[in-house]
């Protein structure tokens, strides 16, 4: 089954962002995919780089949002992973991944977990953690374990995924380095970021997807000079195996073929599930074991 990410930069506006952002999903599905995934935020800007409240105002059209590409999701045939601000309530707003089918209904939807708070990353200033827990959404493509950028960094999120049937992890993300770090560090960070994703493949024997952003976005603040987003868009296979790799600089759609019987191979003969010692986790729970 043909698969697509598509990685873009902001246009500068939400408007011509969403515009550019259905135009390249009717291109992949032109192209022949039937499974399209977008990255974090993608109708506008990186607005956590920030403490704004008047950004707030953004998640107000979260519902608007879900029919723009309920439509496009309807009018392509294609089963559809978006990244949208959602406001469940007055002070009580979310990171969501909605997936919609390819006949428009959500499938299902997943509220960031993980919520960073670093120096041009201050989501917890916007983004109430989920509690929807890591439960793989259903679709007519499969069964998708759609987890969300800081997610990354923890096995824990894509294990349980996998234990709950998830047949391939995706993950919209906006990631990116400051213009002032050296070579060496910014490369590290890179690096560092796709090794992590790698490991969930291999061990979960299941393919692991990270679709990322692309272009220089400036802080409104000052505060800081902007974020450059690296891109890097990529695929693991079921064995850690690179399938796909975007460039760090390129609006791209990058295609790969999803074979579910290669990781049904996988697992017959690396057995990661079978062998684990659940009776011994327990310690796993704590936060720290002193």
């Amino acid at each position: 089954m043909e698969v697509a990410l598509i990685q873009h930069a902001y246009k500068g506006n939400k408007s011509k962002t969403q515009s550019f952002t259905a135009q390249k999903i009717k291109e992949a599905a032109n192209q022949g995919a039937k499974l399209v995934l977008l990255q974090e935020l993608h109708s506008g800007e990186y607005f956590c780089q920030s403490e704004n409240v008047d950004f707030f105002d953004y998640a107000l059209e979260f519902e608007k949002d879900c029919a723009y590409f309920s439509k496009i999701a309807k009018d392509c045939g294609v089963v559809l992973v978006t990244s949208l601000f959602e406001r469940r309530s007055a002070g009580l707003y979310h990171n969501t991944a909605v997936v919609f089918e390819k006949d428009g209904s959500v499938a299902g939807k997943y509220r960031k977990m993980h919520i960073p708070d670093d120096p041009g990353f201050y989501e917890k200033f916007y983004f109430t953690p989920g509690d929807l827990g890591f439960e793989p959404i259903s679709t007519s493509v499969g069964r998708l374990g759609v987890l969300v950028c800081w997610d990354q960094w923890y096995p824990e999120a894509a294990r349980i995924m996998a234990l709950k049937g998830a047949e391939i992890l995706i993950y919209p993300t906006a990631i990116g380095w400051f213009d002032q770090d050296s070579t060496e560090e910014k490369e590290r960070q890179r690096e560092a970021w796709m090794a992590v994703q790698r490991g969930h493949s291999v061990a979960n024997g299941i393919p692991v997807v990270g679709i990322n952003r692309v272009g220089f976005e400036k802080d409104s603040s000052g505060v800081i000079d902007g974020i450059r987003f690296w891109g890097s868009s990529f695929v693991y296979g079921a064995q850690g195996e690179l399938l796909a790799l975007a460039s760090v600089e390129n609006e791209e759609i990058v295609f790969f073929k999803w074979d579910k019987k290669r990781s049904e191979d996988v697992r017959r003969i690396w057995p990661f599930l079978r062998d684990r010692r659940i009776e011994m986790y327990g310690d796993i729970l704590k936060r720290y074991c002193d």
